[in-house]
C-alpha cells in the first residue's frame, strides 16, 4: 500500500454541518425537482386532488424518518440505514440497503440533471441540453471536493433561496387569489371546477401516489448527515420533527395556491408549472425569477444527492460491501474517490440527453426506476427498524433512546401497507410496470453479487 493510501486512510471524517445547516439541509431535501417540476404530471393524473396526495404521501415519509431518525440518534455515523441494515438484520440486507440507495440516487441525479436542461432551456433555448448538463455537474462537484463545510454552505443558501422563493410565492398567490378573483368561495372555484376535486376519480388519486413519491425522496438525506453533524442528539430531532410542518406549508401551500390560480388541465410539461402559471396570467418578470429558483433548487438537490452518495459509498467501503478504495478520505476529511466515481457516473445522463434532447421525456423515464427503488429503501428502514427496537426491547435498554418513533409497531404496519398498495398501483400504470417487474431481478442481482464477494473473501 502507497504512503498516501495509508494517509487517506488515517484521516477521518469532520463533524463540520452545525445546526443551521442541518436545519437548512433537511429543508432543502424536501424542496426540489419533485415539486418544481415532477409535480406536473401528477397533477395530470389527479387534478385539484394533488393536495391530498401530498398530505397523504407526507404523512407516510414523517413515520418513515422519524424511524430513521430514533436509529440515527441512537447512533450517528455515516452510511446511515445501510450500517443499521447491516447491524440489526443481516449482511445481505446492509449490502441492499446501501446499493439500492447509492443506485437510485444515481438516477435521481440524472433526472434532476435532466430537469435542469429544461429550466435554462428556458432562457437559452439554442444551447444543447448535454452542455449544460456537464457544465452543472463540473461545479457541483468541484463544491463537494472542498469539504463537508463547503457543501453546508452551498447547500444553506440555495435552500435559503428556494425556501424564500416559495414562502413569498405562496404569500404571492394568495394575495391574487384574494383580490383578483373575487370573494370566497368564488376565488377558490378551479379546486372543484373541470371535473371536481377528484376529475379523474380515486384511481387518479391513487395514481399520483406513485408520482407523488418521487417528491420525497431525498428527505432520507437528513439521516445520513448524521456522520457528520456537530450536534446529532439536538440537530436531527429538530430537523426531522419540522419536517411534518414542512410538508404542509411548502407541498400542500404550495399545490392550493397553483390548483387555485389555473385550471389543473393546463399545466403541461413544457415547463415548470410554477413558470407556466405566473406566465399564463402576465407576469414575465416573476416566471424569470421563479425559473431562477427551480434552476438552484435542481442543483442544490443534485448537490445533496452527490453528497449522499459519495458517504453511503464510503460507509459500504467502510463495512466491507465496497473497494476499499471508496473509503479513501483526503485530509479534509472528503471521500475523494467516492464522490469522483459518482460524479463520472453522471456523466450517462450528459450522454443520454446528448442521444435524446427531449429532456422531459428522459425525466419521466428515471422517475419511474426512482419510485422502484426508493419503495425499496424504504421499506428496509420500516423493517430495520422493526428489528432495532425488538433488540433494545429484548435486552431491556429502551431507555437508551432518545428519540422514539410513534405507534409503535402499528405504525410500521400501516407503512408496509402503504407501500404495497402504492407497488400495486404501479403494476397497472404502463410508465411505471417495467420498473416494479424490475425490481426482484435488481434484488436478484444484488443477491448475487453479495454471495459472490462473499466467496472471493
Amino acid at each position: 500500500m502507497s504512503e498516501q493510501s495509508k494517509q487517506g486512510q488515517d484521516h477521518s471524517m469532520k463533524r463540520g454541518l452545525k445546526n443551521r445547516h442541518m436545519q437548512m439541509i433537511a429543508l432543502g431535501a424536501s424542496v426540489g425537482t419533485g415539486l418544481f417540476y415532477g409535480s406536473a404530471p401528477t397533477i395530470k393524473l389527479v387534478g385539484p386532488g394533488i393536495i391530498a396526495s401530498y398530505a397523504l404521501a407526507g404523512l407516510f415519509i414523517f413515520f418513515v424518518m422519524r424511524m430513521l431518525g430514533e436509529m440515527a440518534v441512537r447512533e450517528p455515523v455515516s452510511g446511515s440505514f445501510s450500517y443499521f441494515a447491516n447491524k440489526y438484520w443481516s449482511g445481505f440486507m446492509g449490502y441492499l440497503a446501501g446499493w439500492n440507495y447509492w443506485t437510485l440516487f444515481m438516477l435521481a441525479g440524472m433526472a434532476e440533471l435532466a430537469a435542469i436542461a429544461v429550466y435554462l432551456a428556458y432562457w437559452f433555448p439554442d444551447i444543447p441540453h448535454w452542455l449544460t448538463t456537464l457544465l452543472c455537474l463540473v461545479i457541483i462537484t468541484a463544491v463537494n471536493l472542498i469539504n463537508v463545510k463547503a457543501y453546508g454552505e452551498v447547500e444553506f443558501w440555495a435552500s435559503f433561496i428556494k425556501i424564500g422563493a416559495i414562502v413569498s410565492m405562496i404569500l404571492f398567490g394568495f394575495y391574487l387569489i384574494f383580490t383578483t378573483m373575487g370573494s370566497f368561495p368564488h376565488n377558490f372555484h378551479n379546486l372543484w371546477d373541470n371535473g371536481g376535486f377528484f376529475p379523474n376519480g380515486s384511481w387518479g388519486f391513487l395514481c399520483s401516489l406513485a408520482v407523488v413519491m418521487f417528491s420525497f425522496g431525498g428527505v432520507d438525506l437528513i439521516g445520513i448527515t448524521a456522520g457528520e453533524a456537530e450536534d446529532p442528539e439536538k440537530s436531527l430531532p429538530t430537523a426531522i420533527n419540522e419536517l411534518l410542518l414542512r410538508i404542509l406549508i411548502f407541498y400542500i401551500g404550495t399545490m392550493v395556491v397553483l390548483m387555485s390560480l389555473a385550471p389543473w388541465d393546463k399545466v403541461g410539461l413544457e415547463a415548470s408549472p410554477f413558470v407556466q402559471i405566473f406566465e399564463e396570467i402576465g407576469i414575465s418578470a416573476a416566471s424569470n425569477i421563479l425559473n431562477l429558483v427551480v434552476l438552484v433548487a435542481a442543483l442544490s438537490v443534485f448537490n445533496s444527492i452527490l453528497y449522499s452518495n459519495s458517504r453511503m459509498l464510503y460507509g459500504l467501503a467502510q463495512a466491507g460491501n465496497a473497494p476499499k478504495i471508496f473509503s479513501y478520505l483526503t485530509v479534509h476529511g472528503v471521500p475523494l474517490v467516492s464522490t469522483l466515481f459518482s460524479a463520472g457516473l453522471a456523466l450517462i445522463i450528459v450522454l443520454t440527453t446528448y442521444l435524446y434532447p427531449q429532456a422531459g421525456e428522459v425525466f419521466m423515464h428515471l422517475l419511474a426506476l426512482v419510485v422502484a427503488g426508493l419503495v425499496i429503501s424504504w421499506f428496509v428502514i420500516i423493517a430495520t427498524h422493526m428489528k432495532f427496537r425488538s433488540t433494545f426491547i429484548r435486552e431491556g435498554r429502551l431507555d437508551e433512546l432518545k428519540f422514539k418513533s410513534p405507534l409503535y409497531p402499528f405504525i410500521n404496519y400501516l407503512c408496509i401497507l402503504f407501500l404495497l398498495v402504492v407497488v400495486a398501483v404501479m403494476w397497472q400504470m404502463d410508465s411505471f410496470k417495467p420498473s416494479v417487474i424490475a425490481i426482484p431481478f435488481w434484488i436478484l442481482f444484488l443477491y448475487i453479487t453479495y454471495k459472490f464477494k462473499k466467496v472471493k473473501k
